[in-house]
């Protein structure tokens, strides 16, 4: 290879990129009430899907119940929809019409 070669770097110099590592995106999986869904059942959802104890799946459920929404859970946006599509889906095995959404933190 040739002295004047554009491919040529300085063997005493040391270059590093510097890359930006940066949290993904976080997304609330919120619980919507109606009329319909049976308060153990949105308990269940809770236990089950969103790994909360008995006495926080409770409150959040006298959220979505008193409220009209409750935070389910914060997730990286593949999570939450995974989560979300699992709540539809068994909600839908159990004949409920609760409806779950996302929304950027």
């Amino acid at each position: 290879m040739s002295p004047n070669s554009q491919d040529q770097q300085d063997p005493g110099v040391v270059t590093r990129k510097r890359q930006e590592v940066r949290q993904p995106p976080l997304y609330k999986v919120l619980l919507h009430n109606d009329d319909y869904t049976t308060m153990d059942f949105v308990v269940m959802v809770l236990e089950n899907v969103f790994n909360h104890d008995p006495a926080t799946a409770n409150r959040i459920m006298m959220s979505v119940h008193k409220d009209g929404v409750g935070v389910a859970g914060i997730y990286p946006r593949d999570v939450a929809e995974t989560k979300s599509t699992i709540v539809h889906s068994l909600a839908r095995k159990h004949e409920y019409p609760l409806k779950c959404s996302l929304e950027r933190e």
